[in-house]
């Protein structure tokens, strides 16, 4: 039988690579996007894509009707995948700021996942998947506003796999490094938005960020393609007992090498160079 799975954040990157792959694999695949026109670019490609914006409740609700209309009422999986990202010091990121961010990288994750664990239960079957990052267990400057939105998706989805193990639903993290993206490309129209560079007691070390998000300073080490994502992703949907977690890029497996194993202070000057 044909196996369904519902994957966010589609209109490039990480999500759109994932949702053709596994449509040319056999998947019926719903690949939601946030934007009208993104939706429409996917369907031209072949592809079911539905309105989902996780910042906007009603569109999750709506999107995941249209999933479970077409489906008959069944999700073999989900892929929480959509996210974005707003650089800069913590000291200068407004509450409001995290407190949307929170809205698109965190709520409507969870938001999503408690709208498709009652399907999973009476169907039998099911994968929750979540796209966390390295950042997810050890921060970096300038990241505050990702970094906090991402531990808290890895303490969040630690506590429903536990909370799960009596039911036949797996709840899995997928946790890359970097991936060859458009997240800085993105990110820009939120820092420009929430950080006030010129009245920040940082302003002169905000050169280089400014750098690293308007230039093209080539890719980062260990960056690899989203496909390396997908790979991981393939994995934890057809692997009969998925593991808890799938770290992607060398940059991750190190980190979480150094985490295990350096004191605090000494990772915190590891990642604290950026």
């Amino acid at each position: 039988m044909t196996r369904s799975i519902l994957i966010t954040g589609c209109s490039s990157g990480i999500g759109y690579d994932a949702a053709h792959v596994l449509h040319d694999r056999g998947w019926q695949v719903f690949a939601a996007c946030r934007k009208p026109e993104d939706c429409a670019r996917l369907k031209a490609e072949g592809l079911n894509s539905p309105l989902i914006d996780y910042e906007k409740p009603e569109t999750i609700e709506q999107g995941l009707g249209e999933v479970l209309t077409a489906t008959g009422g069944t999700l073999d999986a989900l892929f929480n995948n959509g996210a974005y990202a707003i650089p800069g010091a913590v000291e200068d990121l407004p509450t409001n700021g995290l407190r949307q961010i929170f809205e698109a990288n965190f709520f409507g994750y969870h938001t999503l996942t408690r709208a498709v664990i009652p399907v999973m239960r009476a169907q039998g079957k099911g994968r929750i998947i979540q796209c966390s990052s390295v950042l997810g267990f050890a921060a970096m400057p300038w990241r505050g506003a990702y970094n906090s939105t991402k531990y808290a998706l890895e303490g969040l989805t630690d506590t429903l796999r536990i909370e799960m193990k009596d039911t036949p639903i797996h709840v899995i993290l997928i946790e890359p490094g970097p991936i060859t993206t458009k997240i800085r490309e993105n990110s820009i129209p939120h820092f420009e938005k929430w950080i006030d560079t010129a009245a920040s007691a940082r302003a002169s070390q905000y050169a280089a960020l400014k750098d690293r998000l308007y230039k093209d300073t080539g890719k980062d080490t260990f960056e690899l393609p989203p496909r390396s994502v997908t790979d991981k992703l393939i994995l934890a949907l057809n692997a009969p007992n998925p593991r808890p977690r799938y770290y992607v890029t060398t940059a991750t497996h190190i980190v979480g090498t150094l985490k295990r194993l350096l004191p605090t202070r000494m990772l915190d000057k590891v990642l604290g160079r950026g």
